[in-house]
């Protein structure tokens, strides 16, 4: 017989913040208390099972009208692929213009999200 893990979580999915705590027996769930609703009960089995973030950075610009743009992933993806994510960006540079909402990296690190731009940046042009 495993071992029975104690998780507690604070519900982030409403204002409420229901304190939800999940008791887990090797890799099964035996027990979900303290959630408001069925959403709830959702994110608390998918933060102790496979919890995912939105990865928010920066990526730098060529010519545009500041140095960087704020991206980030068009919808949550796996935590444990975060440094991955990361490493990609570092390595990014795009030429303005930059519009929000555009995308920079599709499928990126083969997650099943885009990075998108989340402000806009104009080109500058050179000054005669």
């Amino acid at each position: 017989m495993s071992e029975i893990r104690h998780f507690k979580l604070t519900c982030i999915i409403c204002p409420l913040g229901c304190e939800i705590e999940v008791k887990m027996e090797g890799d099964k769930i035996v027990e979900i208390t303290g959630f408001g609703c069925p959403k709830g009960r959702d994110y608390a089995i998918q933060e102790v099972i496979a919890p995912k973030r939105v990865v928010m950075s920066v990526i730098k610009v060529n010519k545009g009208d500041f140095p960087t743009v704020s991206v980030k992933t068009d919808k949550p993806v796996p935590k444990e692929l975060i440094p991955v994510i990361m490493k990609e960006l570092a390595k990014i540079e795009v030429e303005a213009p930059v519009k929000i909402g555009q995308v920079i990296i599709g499928n990126v690190a083969n997650s099943g999200a885009n990075i998108i731009a989340t402000r806009p940046s104009r080109k500058v042009l050179p000054v005669s």
